[in-house]
């Protein structure tokens, strides 16, 4: 295989919750470090209880260590001499930094614990100075401080170097497409029952108090904070004598999600916020987010961005993990190539231009007619092509032998298919003492949870032929066919499901080459609406014969580095802008048989 598709392909584990008396599962994998040591490509992610290794960015293999603080979220690793580190996250405690020098043979070796952080980014200058970053909070900056190299404590006082900025910054505004809206907010939910109108505080019982390691007036200060932009997952890329300070915003759940940048001269600034922001977004398509990633270089000297893709049904945290290209411009700029963010991505075998990638095959089976065996009440097999993973088609039971297949309407050149499975009410009964945090209210699967399908594909929807038969910890199963097969139909067969589960499938995608005629070029217009948004418009997808379109924008007519992706509409709302900012737009239509660019128009 040499080819990749978001969200991607890798065994998400399960958490199990007991919270309020309420049990749920869902499987998670979010905050991703990458990191290429020792001729090796590494990536930790969040409640993982152990991290994932290739060769190639490609194929990644799964390392167990369930000793590895695998309830602290956001985990940092980075390259400090011939050893790997490794911390994680903790209010409540002083957090351990621990090392290795050859993660897959040798255990990580606490070498010091400096004091209590969330969302940490350790990074060593070329000089041999370190420096380390963190903050987690819609209260306060991301702060940086420089650390001894011996003992791994600061030097000097903490700097604030990143705070939020929603009135400027459309990106940053909290809540769904970028509307504000607290109650979709898990902290306000959480702490509303607890808020005291009459005192305007908090008023947790001790015994809570003492489990969340966090005092009612600093509770409070987070509580009336909501509608503020969490602003988090700091992480530091040198380029070329720069020095480019990430960080993501406004909050996990939302379509918005995004990694900015601010630029600086020296490791603790100052920094100035760069024009082109955020710098990693994934508004609109299948999957959406793209915040608190990691930006590294690849053996050949590319440059790809890990980042965090919600689903956030079941749970705000119910997460996956996303790969992009990126790289700096000519100008210094630093940018990810997020067009047409979840389609099949080549991994180049030397260097190539991230700016000027876009994918080779395109999407067979958008809005095709899909049939099951069975459905579920409230469900339909159209879900299941409608490219959004936050819905899906159920079987009606977990029998053996329930399936879903789609109609691609004629004999097509099959080059990839994507399996994304969806899970629901599972509930499932663990003994108190399994449950690993300190609050004893969060339990992470050790024991892999096998999804158990076959996938086929037949030309008359009569004699089928069996491509993949899968038995692995798998919900976003991805199968590349490089040189094609040819088929009408696409089907998948459930056996076995995690926890009995019947057969969910939020997309079914098949990629491949329609053979037909691309699309007719879209005719647009756009017009700002305030400060931080813009209405961009088309003429009706059916006139240019189009799926969609993606909207490519940017602070130049060479530099259209953000976009937003639109099936099925013939308008959509940009929510990412800056005030005070001039923007230059591009609306290029898409369908099965490829993309047109759009001209170049200024907003």
């Amino acid at each position: 295989m040499k080819t990749y598709c978001n969200p991607l392909d890798l065994p998400y584990r399960y958490q199990h919750m007991n919270e309020q008396g309420r049990r749920y599962a869902f499987r998670e994998g979010a905050d991703p470090t990458l990191v290429y040591f020792k001729g090796t490509y590494y990536l930790f992610v969040s409640m993982s209880a152990g991290f994932f290794y290739s060769d190639d960015l490609v194929s990644w293999a799964f390392h167990a260590d369930p000793d590895l603080m695998i309830y602290d979220y956001a985990p940092d690793v980075r390259q400090v001499g011939d050893y790997l580190y490794f911390c994680a996250s903790s209010r409540s405690k002083d957090c351990p930094i621990l090392r290795s020098a050859d993660p897959l043979h040798e255990k990580f070796e606490q070498v010091a614990a400096p004091f209590p952080f969330w969302d940490p980014d350790l990074f060593l200058d070329d000089d041999g100075r370190l420096y380390f970053y963190w903050g987690c909070t819609n209260t306060e900056p991301i702060w940086g401080v420089e650390l001894d190299r011996e003992t791994l404590q600061p030097m000097g006082e903490k700097r604030p170097l990143i705070a939020g900025d929603p009135e400027h910054l459309g990106y940053e505004r909290p809540g769904e497409n970028g509307v504000v809206d607290k109650e979709s907010s898990v902290v306000y939910r959480s702490l509303a029952p607890l808020f005291n109108a009459e005192t305007d505080k908090i008023e947790m019982p001790a015994a809570m108090l003492a489990q969340s390691g966090m005092t009612n007036e600093a509770l409070t200060k987070i509580f009336l904070a909501v509608g503020q932009p969490y602003v988090e997952g700091a992480f530091m890329t040198k380029h070329d004598g720069r020095y480019y300070l990430q960080y993501a915003a406004p909050g996990t759940q939302y379509n918005t999600y995004a990694d900015g940048v601010y630029v600086g001269q020296s490791p603790l600034g100052p920094f100035t916020r760069q024009a082109s922001n955020p710098f990693s977004a994934v508004t609109g398509g299948f999957i959406t987010g793209a915040g608190h990633g990691s930006t590294v270089a690849d053996r050949h000297g590319n440059f790809w961005h890990a980042a965090t893709m919600r689903i956030s049904v079941n749970h705000d945290f119910e997460r996956r993990v996303g790969l992009f290209p990126a790289g700096f411009d000519a100008d210094g700029v630093l940018y990810c190539n997020q067009n047409f963010a979840d389609y099949p991505h080549r991994i180049p075998e030397g260097r190539f231009d991230p700016a000027s990638w876009q994918p080779e095959w395109m999407l067979l089976s958008y809005a095709k007619p899909a049939f099951a065996s069975s459905t579920a009440a409230g469900s339909s097999p159209a879900l299941a092509v409608d490219e959004n993973i936050r819905s899906w088609w159920s079987a009606a039971d977990a029998a053996p032998g329930q399936w879903l297949a789609v109609d691609l309407g004629k004999p097509c050149d099959v080059r990839a298919v994507q399996v994304n499975l969806a899970d629901q009410d599972v509930a499932v009964e663990f003994p108190p003492e399994a449950y690993g945090d300190d609050r004893r209210t969060r339990h992470i699967e050790l024991e892999p949870q096998i999804s158990r399908y076959t996938l086929e594909i037949s030309i008359d929807g009569e004699a089928w032929q069996t491509l993949e038969t899968v038995a692995r910890e798998c919900s976003n199963g991805y199968y590349e066919y490089e040189t094609g097969v040819t088929a009408r139909y696409v089907r998948v067969v459930g056996d076995a499901l995690p926890y009995g589960q019947p057969l969910r499938i939020a997309g079914l995608r098949v990629f491949g080459n329609g053979g037909g005629a691309k699309p007719a070029p879209a005719k647009a217009a756009a017009e700002r609406v305030g400060d931080l948004d813009a209405v961009v418009r088309w003429q009706p997808l059916s006139e240019m014969g189009a799926q969609g379109v993606n909207i490519r924008y940017g602070t130049a007519p060479d530099k259209l580095y953000l976009s937003h992706f639109v099936y099925g509409a013939s308008e959509a709302t940009l929510t990412t802008l800056i005030a005070g900012q001039g923007y230059y737009v591009a609306v290029d239509s898409f369908n099965e048989n490829g993309i047109t660019p759009g001209a170049v128009f200024v907003l």
